[in-house]
């Protein structure tokens, strides 16, 4: 036990270590983490001797719920929406052409049997969200035409799919399957699945708008076992339980639940250790020698399906939608292949040595192995740049901002404006008050109480209104002035309307003795005001 103790830290602290480096050098952490895995293995410098796929396979199914299970928690649906469509597409219709090409592939330029084809290309039909977006953040690339939230449905959706595929073909290779069971297990899967997940999350959400708990930790906790639960529940009666915690996440994240920014940091967390974990442990179990007996077939796999078969997919999918070629050709690039595939090649061995009547021209796990080797290092590798090359990187958003767990926002200003007498917003409801751009009015402060404001709220003298807003993203190119208006500047006297401000500057407020004043169009400018004007520099 100590020993095993021992090395979980050592490992662990190994694999965090090696984040840090390959920060530096632009190679995906995952990799690093395998490497670490397989380093500790066999064939490694401890040479431990780990072959248990019975063990890993339920490892990694636990770890693979959380995973799954805050992809759909921590995506945002309001820049999911537009893309919704043809991300579903992508993982549905998309993971069975793949599969289908990947298996007409191995049949027959590799001479595999059929079924054994395609249960490759079921295994490995599913992008990795994790491989995707840890480079995504890391690198803090956001992509035009809304493609990061694509790639976000499309690699979190998908992997319900890809493992329905697997578990029929798994049942056709151990028994003859009729076409009305597998009619049946498709239907079970997808609507016990979806309709299991968005009940169970429905019913957590009035759950929680009515019990408060008592003990700091426990709603972490409960959240915890509601994404077990999702999954449990659904698999117990022949549903699909990776899509039903995938449907509860997205409708529990994109809910108002209190706490919720410790929700984010819990599962943000416990995410990172699954990651960290299922990757180490997929690289113990693999033995390097053995991937010399695939590395051939594994390499044909991986040039078939990264430039033949996925942008065919794509492109299919994609282009009745008129998505752009240079978008096209990055989800393309961006399809990479990880933990997930590893995990489904090891839930088909696992159960195919259970029933112990099906053999294999080739040793899937470490095929698959192979595979995903060769994307998170290729495809992985080269993502920003690609990126970069296709002109698809948006600067002017944070890729953040496309998860609900995005905490790190801009810092919000705010600023106290007294309501004095005969000021204009006096006896106005704040439904018809014109505020600058990207202003807020967040809240009034009435005879020493707060007051959240509503549409048909009414400013009363006394009052101090809050107003919030958030810095500007380019302040390199903005500035602030002040302009003290007196008897001869040409402004005495005229409405703002009236004005040539310029297409870049605007009139932020009108400071008039101890008034604030935001102005309106026919705010006449006085002798005396001060004005402050926002300017964009070029």
């Amino acid at each position: 036990m100590i020993q095993l103790l021992l090395l979980l830290s050592v490992s662990t602290i190994a694999c965090i270590l090696c984040n840090k480096i390959t920060a530096k050098i632009g190679i995906p952490m995952l990799l690093a983490f395998l490497c670490v895995g397989m380093l500790c293995g066999e064939d490694g410098i401890l040479g431990i001797s780990f072959n248990d796929y019975q063990l890993t396979e339920n490892v990694c199914t636990a770890a693979l719920i959380l995973i799954i299970f805050y992809g759909g928690f921590g995506t945002k649906w309001s820049a999911a929406k537009p893309v919704a469509g043809r991300a579903i597409l992508l993982s549905t219709v998309g993971v069975f052409l793949t599969a289908v090409a990947v298996g007409g592939f191995c049949h027959i330029v590799l001479h595999v049997g059929l079924l054994e084809s395609l249960l490759i290309g079921s295994v490995i039909s599913s992008t990795d969200a994790a491989s995707v977006f840890s480079i995504l953040r890391a690198k803090k690339l956001n992509l035009k035409y809304g493609t990061a939230s694509l790639l976000e449905v499309e690699s979190g959706s998908n992997d319900p799919i890809a493992y329905l595929m697997v578990t029929i073909v798994v049942a056709m290779m151990e028994t003859s399957v009729s076409a009305g069971s597998v009619l049946y297990q498709v239907f079970a899967q997808i609507v016990f699945g979806v309709g299991i997940g968005a009940v169970l999350a429905l019913v957590v959400l009035f759950f929680l708008r009515r019990f408060q708990f008592d003990t700091s930790g426990f709603d972490l906790v409960f959240m915890l076992a509601v994404a077990i639960l999702s999954y449990v529940v659904p698999t117990m009666i022949g549903g699909n339980g990776y899509l039903s915690a995938y449907i509860a996440g997205i409708i529990l994240g994109n809910a108002e639940l209190s706490n919720k920014k410790n929700l984010v940091h819990f599962f943000d967390g416990v995410t990172g250790l699954m990651q960290l974990l299922v990757f180490f442990i997929l690289g113990m179990l693999c033995t390097p020698t053995k991937l010399i007996g695939v590395l051939l077939p594994a390499l044909g796999i991986s040039i078939f399906l990264t430039f033949i078969a996925r942008p065919l997919v794509v492109g299919v999918l994609l282009t009745p939608f008129r998505a752009k070629f240079s978008q096209q050709l990055l989800i393309s690039w961006a399809g990479l292949r990880g933990a997930t595939s590893a995990i489904f090649a090891i839930t088909a061995v696992a159960g195919m040595e259970a029933a112990g009547s099906v053999t294999l021209k080739y040793d899937l796990f470490h095929l698959v192995f192979c595979i995903v080797l060769f994307s998170i290092a290729l495809q992985g590798t080269f993502l920003p740049w690609v990126s970069k090359k296709l002109h698809m990187i948006d600067d002017s958003q944070n890729v953040l901002k496309t998860f609900t767990d995005y905490t790190d926002e801009e810092i919000i200003q705010t600023l106290q404006l007294p309501i004095h007498a005969n000021h204009a917003w006096i006896d106005q409801p704040v439904s018809s008050i014109t505020l600058p751009p990207d202003t807020l009015l967040a809240m009034l402060i009435r005879n020493g109480k707060t007051v959240i404001p509503k549409g048909n709220t009414k400013i009363e003298q006394g009052d101090v209104v809050v107003l919030s807003a958030g810095n500007c993203q380019q302040t390199a190119n903005m500035q602030l002035s002040e302009l003290v208006i007196d008897g001869h500047h040409k402004w005495n006297g005229k409405q703002i309307r009236n004005l040539n401000l310029g297409k870049k500057t605007l009139i932020l407020m009108i400071q008039r003795g101890s008034e604030t004043i935001i102005p309106q169009g026919d705010t006449e400018i006085l002798a005396g005001d001060t004005v402050v004007l926002h300017s964009e520099t070029t």
